[in-house]
């Protein structure tokens, strides 16, 4: 069957969420399906770092740009279609986001040194009572090409 502008072609979760259904994405109904949804933003800021290796550069005030992924888990919510509605996860980071963005770290409350391990956890204290179903926040920087995933 061709797909028109009235009909589209076979697929996962063809139809959309609507209510009727069973658990099988497949059949239009996943309510009882786990779904993901993920939001991720980016901050640049300056820190110093005390450590045994690689010294020298990490004692002196250095800058990343920092990149952050929010993740939630859930089922999806019969009324609206959505696990949560991605605004307010917008919402929360744009609440956070200004306390790291263009900042020492070494300077912000409650972060202590600026590993990736301290940025994950700090993001997860300042989203897990913002939205519900936090599971994952994920934190990297590109240019050095190191991540910290916590769960």
């Amino acid at each position: 069957m061709k797909a028109t502008s009235h009909q589209h072609a076979a697929g996962p979760l063809q139809g959309g969420l609507a209510p009727q259904g069973g658990s099988d994405p497949h059949s239009g109904g996943a309510w009882g399906q786990c779904f993901e949804i993920s939001q991720k933003f980016f901050f640049d800021a300056a820190h110093t770092l005390r450590r045994d290796i690689e010294t020298e550069g990490s004692l002196r005030i250095h800058g990343h740009t920092y990149h952050a992924e929010v993740t939630l888990a859930g089922t999806v919510e019969r009324s609206t279609g959505m696990v949560v509605d991605l605004g307010l996860l917008r919402q929360a980071i744009e609440q956070l986001r200004p306390q790291l963005d263009h900042h020492l770290l070494d300077e912000v409350p409650g972060l202590g040194p600026a590993t990736l391990e301290n940025l994950a956890a700090f993001i997860w204290r300042a989203m897990a009572d913002a939205v519900p179903g936090l599971v994952q926040v994920r934190v990297w920087r590109d240019g050095v090409g190191d991540s910290c995933t916590l769960r």
